[in-house]
């Protein structure tokens, strides 16, 4: 099937759209799976951080491309949470379709510079952008928990950046390993009638399903999830090997690992749509 693109994906789907982060091509071939199993749609999304663990954008990023295009269903190929331009810039030349500029970090002018110049310069070349004005949690930044995005705030960023989706700060956190955030589901409904673009929730591995159906409903379209499909990963890992103790082939304990992803990519779907 060809590629597509996150903004159709976005698009076509009544609910919300499953973003999943790949580390490893074992990640990538095991959230495909998963979304095979389910029939729908999925984004492999691809971080600054990924890049800096294989040293390079090139190989991890081809070969999810390859991947999405051998699915059986629609798949789009994401960079996630860039503070670089020039990964956004090699990410574009490879043929990932859609990036995550993160300028969070900068003052809120400096945030709007960059990430306007950076959507123009994509816009041209048909790639969607995504970003988010104050940092996202896990890093004491505005997905703290106890952080949340202004409306009128969102929809001037939006405004005058020109992104396609906006990441909000509505209760959750990066690297959450418990399911226990608490979504601020009213402040979701107002940000989605104001907002002109679909809403994306970072750090959603800490939110409880039902939580995650009650933020769809609501107005939430893109769902961000890593570290739930990785403790998934490793903890199949461990189980295999504990069970295993004379086994020394990868193949036989990363599958375990692939498997369980792929379990939990199909049913984080279903949750979704």
């Amino acid at each position: 099937m060809p590629l597509v693109g996150t903004g159709d994906i976005l698009a076509s789907s009544p609910h919300g759209a499953g973003a999943f982060n790949v580390i490893l091509l074992e990640h990538a071939t095991a959230i495909v799976a998963g979304a095979e199993a389910a029939g729908l749609p999925v984004i492999l999304q691809i971080s600054e951080n990924c890049v800096r663990y294989h040293g390079a954008l090139e190989p991890i990023a081809a070969a999810s491309l390859a991947v999405a295009r051998a699915a059986k269903v629609p798949v789009s190929v994401h960079l996630d949470h860039a503070t670089d331009r020039a990964l956004v810039e090699q990410a574009v030349e490879l043929g990932v379709g859609s990036v995550m500029f993160d300028a969070s970090a900068l003052s809120d002018e400096e945030n709007v510079a960059q990430t306007a110049s950076v959507a123009e310069w994509c816009h041209a070349r048909g790639v969607w952008v995504e970003a988010e004005l104050g940092e996202v949690g896990g890093k004491d930044g505005v997905h703290a928990p106890g952080a949340r995005t202004k409306p009128h705030e969102a929809v001037d960023y939006v405004a005058r950046t020109g992104v396609d989706a906006l990441a909000v700060a509505v209760g959750s956190s990066h690297a959450m390993t418990t399911k226990d955030a608490v979504l601020d589901l009213g402040l979701i409904a107002e940000l989605r009638a104001a907002v002109p673009v679909p809403l994306v929730l970072h750090g959603s591995s800490g939110v409880p399903d039902e939580t995650l159906r009650e933020a769809v409903r609501h107005g939430m379209k893109k769902i961000n999830i890593a570290t739930h499909l990785n403790k998934a990963f490793t903890g199949a890992v461990r189980e295999h090997l504990a069970a295993n103790p004379s086994n020394v082939d990868p193949r036989k304990y990363v599958k375990a690992g692939r498997q369980a992803v792929a379990r939990e990519v199909e049913h984080l779907l279903g949750v979704l749509g």
